[in-house]
């Protein structure tokens, strides 16, 4: 019985070894069906979809699928601090408590998750003496593992958030180039001006790094892939099919712009949406509604027509337009069901403030309301640009 107990301890400890090792520092895909991440995540994160969906309230049901991301990786951390607390006691318990307390006659495996618990949290307090050698090891091994679970607790914050924030970066500057939510039509629209086709270009090359930057960070950290966008209609994965979208749209129909780099930055997206797909083990989903039916395809060749933009509407452009969107669409739909991120439209159906505009309307609304409040407070014009 003591041995079965004493090897389940040790399989414990190496499991939250293996793990934290795979999840924090391997600096690759993590592999394997045995790992507490991937049991951890599939397990909590579809109840938390279910339950967010009978909040009502956009915004409040965005709010509280954002804290999933930092809130589970809190519980995950103290998932794998039980895990050594737990494994330890185990072998303490196997063998035979030997311990001395004067607080409690005869040692048990209450006082074994004591020591456990004091040694690996470094309290130290020196009330339970060992009377083995063996045990002695053990304890300082697991000193030893405290300490590092501390130091890999502090180290493991800052990249997360750090590879976060650059994220974010880019998909906040999108708000003012493509919309809110982002859309290949009106990302083109708003770059059919004089020299617009360049900065269209320079565009999709820092896009064509954010992705890569993407599919580095996420692949070594997928935890991050459930940590959202600050407003309701803005989210990574929406970001990045926007960029696809306007990268398929400028290969298969625009005849001015020049479509190398929209090459390079659609094979470079494509590629990180399809490992990031991978990763959950998600089934290819075709789109439940077609997002540019032909009759859409239609208004949208009329209106970046009218912005300037030579598009083309010959059934061969809508045809291999329609194949380069069968080359991502089914991975992003399934990463949008899976993570509850909505794709965003090719063609936007109705006008819709962008976020900045949003704010500004929201800071007027603010200052009209204070000067309502005080005759002395005159409300100041804002100019924009």
């Amino acid at each position: 019985m003591h041995v079965a107990l004493g090897i389940t301890g040790g399989f414990c400890i190496l499991l939250v070894l293996l793990d934290a090792f795979q999840t924090v520092i391997l600096p690759r895909r993590p592999s394997g069906h045995l790992r507490l991440t991937r049991v951890f995540y599939q397990t909590t994160w579809k109840p938390w979809c279910k339950i967010s969906s009978f909040v009502r309230g956009a915004r409040k049901r965005e709010t509280m699928l954002s804290v999933y991301g930092p809130f589970s990786l809190v519980l995950l951390i103290a998932l794998w601090a039980l895990g050594l607390l737990l494994g330890f006691a185990l072998l303490f318990y196997a063998a035979g408590s030997p311990f001395s307390d004067a607080s409690v006659p005869q040692p048990d495996f209450r006082g074994d998750l004591y020591v456990s618990g004091t040694t690996l949290f470094t309290l130290g307090l020196g009330d339970v003496v060992p009377r083995t050698r063996n045990v002695r090891e053990l304890l300082v091994l697991e000193a030893g593992l405290g300490l590092g679970f501390v130091a890999l607790v502090l180290g493991y914050f800052p990249v997360l958030y750090g590879a976060f924030s650059r994220r974010e970066v880019n998909i906040s500057m999108l708000d003012a180039r493509a919309g809110s939510p982002p859309s290949a039509a009106e990302l083109m629209r708003r770059h059919a001006f004089p020299g617009g086709g360049e900065a269209l270009v320079m565009l999709l090359a820092e896009w064509e790094r954010w992705a890569a930057e993407l599919l580095e960070s996420h692949i070594s950290y997928p935890l991050l892939c459930y940590f959202r966008s600050q407003h309701t209609n803005q989210s990574w994965l929406g970001a990045l099919c926007a960029v696809l979208d306007t990268c398929a749209l400028m290969v298969a129909c625009v005849q001015d712009l020049p479509g190398r780099q929209a090459q390079l930055t659609f094979a470079m997206a494509r590629h990180a949406v399809v490992d990031l797909s991978q990763i959950f083990q998600l089934e290819l989903r075709t789109p439940k509604q077609d997002r540019l039916p032909p009759g859409a395809f239609a208004q949208l060749h009329d209106l970046l027509c009218q912005a300037g933009t030579r598009v083309a509407q010959d059934p061969g452009s809508f045809s291999r337009l329609n194949e380069m969107r069968a080359l991502y669409e089914p991975y992003v739909e399934g990463l949008s069901r899976y993570l509850a991120m909505e794709m965003p439209p090719f063609l936007s159906d109705r006008p819709r403030r962008d976020n900045w505009q949003t704010v500004a309307q929201v800071s007027r609304a603010t200052h009209a309301a204070a000067g309502a409040q005080d005759p002395g407070i005159r409300e100041e014009p804002h100019h924009i640009f």
